[in-house]
């Protein structure tokens, strides 16, 4: 049996289910009905696959079903997939820690329906200038550059939008913290996107990786003179 999350996962990747067996669309399912599905099959016996987009660590809405899972002892594992934020930085040939331009990569959400604590706002995280990956926000793109501006971007700060990353219909454009609400509205991309803020997105001006230095000793080899 697979339940999958039809609102964003390709539903191609259901062409691999075997015959005969159940699908279960879970847009369309609180997590109520989610569950007593799971819970039906296994009793059954059934192999129950819950198939979540990219990895479903990040913004998968898992933890809770995990924690009713254990409630009624039904066994799982989790199996780790390629987040939307890595598939984007690979459409791009995009490196997001860059020596002396960026050492860290915050993932992040505008707050829409779904609050976000004010310790963890846009403009408080856009203050450090780390690359920042911003989910969930397509249709708040407007917001989103006044949030990044207040906190110390600037409006010509390189910045990117990938609509759905590794799909087929892939699309991805590379803008400015600036016209990041231009951009979405000229090719029409209006959810299923993840926007890039910094300057690893088209910084070229970097410092040499250490580790591959020749100045540099490793643990597998020495440095040379």
């Amino acid at each position: 049996m697979i339940i999958y999350a039809g609102s964003l996962v390709n539903p191609e990747l259901l062409s691999y289910k075997k015959e005969g067996c159940e699908v279960y669309n879970s847009a369309t399912m609180t997590l109520e009905e989610v569950l007593e599905v799971m819970e039906q099959a296994h009793a059954e016996q059934k192999m129950i696959v819950r198939l979540h987009t990219g990895d479903p660590c990040i913004y998968g809405a898992i933890r809770e079903q995990m924690d009713r899972l254990d409630e009624k002892n039904i066994p799982y594992e989790s199996c780790p997939g390629v987040s939307a934020f890595c598939g984007a930085a690979a459409a791009l040939n995009l490196e997001y820690t860059l020596p002396n331009v960026s050492q860290s990569v915050v993932i992040t959400r505008m707050e829409g329906r779904t609050p976000v604590p004010e310790r963890e706002r846009i403009a408080s995280f856009a203050a450090h200038h780390a690359t920042m990956v911003v989910f969930l926000s397509t249709g708040l793109l407007e917001e989103l550059s006044k949030e990044l501006i207040a906190g110390g971007y600037t409006a010509d700060t390189p910045a990117a939008i990938v609509y759905k990353a590794t799909w087929p219909e892939e699309e991805k454009y590379i803008c400015t913290v600036g016209t990041l609400a231009q951009t979405a509205k000229e090719h029409n991309i209006t959810k299923t996107a993840l926007m890039i803020i910094g300057d690893a997105v088209t910084h070229t001006n970097y410092d040499r990786s250490e580790l591959y230095h020749p100045e540099f000793t490793t643990e597998f080899r020495k440095a040379k003179q």
